[in-house]
């Protein structure tokens, strides 16, 4: 423990990566409560794993990955957005083909792009301790621009996930609200790529949200109460994984589990007695 926090004042890496833990814990406590609630944590898999295709098509031409990551999860967004409320006898097969074609693009892309292989390790798992300042920058503006969406549009957001038809019969236009939704959720994946990588990051968004639910009946209540628990877990994943030299993303996803589990047992345990 001494230890820990010593390089904690002594290394800037540890520093970003905390400050990394609390800009992520806003955004995936606000947007993991909406995929919770609207149940859309399938839609999100989609999105999250599309992504690898922009980057990977973003690294061969030499370009920021960051910034072909964005333009993906938004593209994906829209799409997966628009087939699932136009086709949606087919929707869980469109999605998964969206899913597989995203990794499949991406990893075609990165195989003839020279020395990949780390970057798309750190992509893939993510990798907390490289965040550099302009990292925490980009994330910082990112978390503004979900913030303020959300608040500028809180009432339509509300009715619409809670009850699209009331919306529909009061003049919202649920549609679009939903493809925004999708855009914010792709905008909070780009946020979390590099604290637990794509293929973790359904659980840190999904995991803390449910985490909540299940103590608040209030979706604001639940927003930072989601958030309080993603930053918790990220902060003990940090922890945990510094002394061991554990993968940090992977544990912090493990301490986002056993948070749940425990908190579900708990649950049903009051609940009975």
């Amino acid at each position: 423990m001494t230890e820990f926090f010593t390089a904690l004042i002594e290394y800037s890496f540890l520093q970003h990566a905390l400050l990394a833990c609390l800009l992520a814990s806003i955004s995936c406590g606000v947007i993991g409560s909406y995929i919770v609630v609207k149940q859309i944590s399938f839609l999100t898999g989609g999105i999250a794993h599309s992504v690898l295709a922009g980057m990977g098509i973003a690294y061969f031409y030499n370009a920021s990955p960051i910034l072909g990551a964005i333009i993906a999860a938004l593209v994906s967004s829209i799409l997966i957005g628009l087939i699932s409320l136009r086709w949606k006898e087919h929707e869980d097969v469109l999605i998964a083909a969206f899913w597989s074609a995203g990794m499949a693009i991406g990893l075609l892309f990165l195989s003839r792009t020279p020395g990949y292989n780390i970057d798309l390790m750190s992509y893939l798992f993510g990798n907390i301790l490289l965040i550099s300042t302009n990292d925490l920058l980009l994330m910082l503006l990112l978390d503004l621009v979900i913030l303020t969406t959300v608040l500028f549009f809180y009432k339509q957001f509300l009715i619409s996930v809670f009850d699209e038809e009331f919306a529909r019969l009061r003049g919202v236009n649920t549609e679009f609200f939903y493809i925004l939704l999708l855009c914010l959720i792709s905008i909070t994946i780009v946020i979390l790529i590099q604290l637990v990588g794509l293929i973790l990051v359904i659980a840190l968004l999904t995991l803390p949200a449910a985490t909540a639910n299940q103590y608040v009946s209030s979706l604001y209540k639940m927003f930072f109460l989601s958030a309080l628990i993603c930053l918790g877990v990220s902060l003990c994943g940090v922890f945990i994984s510094f002394g061991p030299d554990l993968p940090t993303g992977s544990t912090i996803v493990l301490v986002a589990c056993c948070t749940y589990f425990i908190s579900v047992f708990l649950k049903r345990f009051i609940s009975t007695a």
